[in-house]
């Protein structure tokens, strides 16, 4: 792969009308339990098959046509810039919405919103590892675009190998009400709105929202069970790095 542009470059500035798809990767996480790996080498940037892992989130974003991504950092972010640089070695365009020091999920899309414009936009974890078809998520942003009363668009996870989150009904609509099944994959689609709430610069998750909202009936999902790994140990990241070799 070739070396990555160190020039920094800009977003336009995009009306509502104008607004394309975009994306944004959260990568602010300090990762306490991939340590010490983590001590020296932020987790995006950590080796899968020969690629950081963020790097498989952005060759399946422009394979899936997206352009334009945002991605937020704190912890050793100059390292992530360093390494991706403007994003011309993947075929996108990169800009970085810096923390200093970690806003949470919330906090973070929050600060970034000037840079993701009007319209809907894909939001994901740069530490999971997955093969879902990111043209899903574009399909699902037109979706959303054309449902005024929706917020979001989870993916969620059959697996009881971590927290469970969520229910999906039978209307295809997350809900929070009785025992959970699924875990939220780290993979959605959301409307700016949905974080209004939040002040940018304040620290805040993102959960607690979703769980507002999903109550309300305000976010669709879909549920998929094919390869996916939330990427947080060093155990973790030996599965992640077989299934690359694949």
């Amino acid at each position: 792969m070739p070396m990555p542009s160190k020039r920094r470059c800009a977003l336009p500035r995009l009306t509502s009308k104008e607004d394309k798809l975009r994306a944004m990767i959260l990568a602010a996480g300090r990762g306490e339990r991939m340590r010490p790996l983590t001590d020296t080498t932020p987790k995006p940037l950590l080796d899968v098959g020969g690629t950081p892992l963020i790097g498989w989130h952005l060759r399946k974003l422009a394979a899936a046509g997206i352009r334009d991504v945002v991605i937020n950092h704190a912890w050793l972010g100059e390292q992530i810039e360093a390494a991706l640089g403007n994003g011309a070695a993947y075929g996108l365009r990169i800009v970085y919405s810096a923390e200093g020091t970690a806003l949470e999920t919330a906090g973070g899309v929050a600060k970034a919103l000037p840079l993701l414009g009007e319209s809907p936009f894909i939001l994901l974890s740069a530490d999971i590892y997955t093969d879902f078809p990111y043209e899903r998520l574009v399909a699902a942003a037109k979706r959303l675009a054309e449902t005024p009363q929706q917020l979001a668009h989870l993916v969620l996870a059959p697996t009881n190998r971590y927290q469970l989150d969520f229910n999906l009904d039978e209307q295809g609509l997350v809900r929070s009400e009785g025992a959970p099944s699924y875990t939220y994959a780290n993979l959605a689609v959301l409307k700016p709105e949905l974080v209004a709430s939040i002040s940018a610069g304040q620290t805040a998750k993102l959960g607690p929202l979703l769980h507002t909202f999903a109550a309300q009936g305000r976010i669709s999902g879909e549920a998929y069970d094919g390869a996916w790994l939330n990427v947080g140990s060093p155990a973790d990241l030996a599965e992640a790095r077989t299934a690359a070799g694949r």
